[in-house]
Formats: C-alpha cells, sequence, structure tokens
C-alpha cells in the first residue's frame, strides 16, 4: 500500500511549522519543486500568508561565500594562531615533519611541487613543514620572493594557518604550520 499523500492544506501547515522552528531542507524533493512552481502554489502560498508565515522561497538559499582570509606574512603572528603556538613555531621548538626543497626548479615546477607537497602532507594529518628556497643571489630568489605570494592563493591560504623563518639568519627556508582537516 502506497503511502499516503498530504493535501495542500496539511502540506501548507507542515512548511509553516518547518520555517517556524528554522529547519531547512537539505535539498527539496523534486515533487515539491514541481508542484511550488505550478499553480497549486498560489493556493498554498496564500494559506501561508493567511496564517501569517512568509511564503516558502522556490529554491533554497545558496551558500554564503567564505569571508576572505587575513594576507598571511612570513614571520608576523597570524589571525587564529594563539600565542603560545606561535612562539613554539617561530622558536624552532615545533619540528617540520617534512621538508621540501625547491632548489634548482623553475617557478612553475617548484610551484607545482609545492602544491602537491602541501595537499600531501594535509592528507596525512601533518601540521608543520618546511619549504627550502634558498636565498638568492643579490635582491633574492625568483622562488623565495614567489612563495608568499603562493602562501596567499586562495587554494592555498585555507590550508595554511602561519608562516615564519625556522632562524633569523635563515631567510631561504619558511616554516608552515598547516591547518588541522576537520
Amino acid at each position: 500500500m502506497p503511502p499516503r499523500r498530504l493535501s495542500d492544506k496539511e502540506r501548507a501547515e507542515w512548511l509553516s511549522f518547518a520555517q517556524a522552528m528554522g529547519a531547512k531542507p537539505l535539498r527539496p524533493p523534486p515533487a515539491m519543486l514541481a508542484e511550488a512552481s505550478g499553480p497549486a502554489a498560489a493556493p498554498a502560498d496564500a494559506a501561508r500568508q493567511a496564517a501569517g508565515g512568509p511564503p516558502v522561497p522556490l529554491m533554497p538559499p545558496t551558500p554564503r561565500p567564505r569571508p576572505k582570509l587575513a594576507e598571511l606574512t612570513v614571520g608576523s603572528l597570524a589571525a587564529g594562531l594563539d600565542q603560545a603556538s606561535w612562539e613554539k613555531l617561530r622558536r624552532g621548538r615545533m619540528r617540520p615533519e617534512r621538508v621540501l626543497d625547491l632548489h634548482g626548479r623553475t617557478a612553475q615546477a617548484a610551484f607545482w611541487a609545492f602544491e602537491r607537497f602541501i595537499g600531501a602532507a594535509r592528507a596525512d594529518g601533518i601540521r608543520c613543514v618546511e619549504i627550502v628556497t634558498g636565498r638568492g643571489a643579490g635582491e633574492g630568489g625568483v622562488l623565495r620572493r614567489e612563495l608568499p605570494l603562493w602562501i596567499n592563493l586562495p587554494q592555498m591560504r585555507g590550508a595554511i594557518l602561519a608562516a615564519t623563518h625556522p632562524h633569523r639568519a635563515n631567510v631561504g627556508a619558511v616554516v608552515l604550520l598547516l591547518r588541522r582537516i576537520r
């Protein structure tokens, strides 16, 4: 025996109750969308408005975009990190579990390696990693200048919590603290 269908009045009462309780459907069933867009939607909306409730939207609301994270600079305390953890990272008490050496690579090959390295480290649950770019000649190498830009790319910024040099004199390496995967 098939389940009994709700009448228009029962459906309107249920929708107004669910809306008053703040319930949101994960995704509305296709039959409900078809019925809501058809001629039967007008009496249901009128019944809800007469009952004092606002009309139910036809489509679920779109998710709000995530707020943009603040730019991360190497060597400064990042938002979302407590002072004690920052001091441990900055003073070298939090040892990197993996190291990526980018010496001798082109900028594009180094970026691809960096992206894969961070993804693999996060997948393995690693929190602290070190990226070696080298000091470079004169003003500094290309990779050393590019690394802060790579860290702040939208696809990478969400994975990285903080960045610092392992030692003040060693500007050719950066230690990254990765966010936990929840």
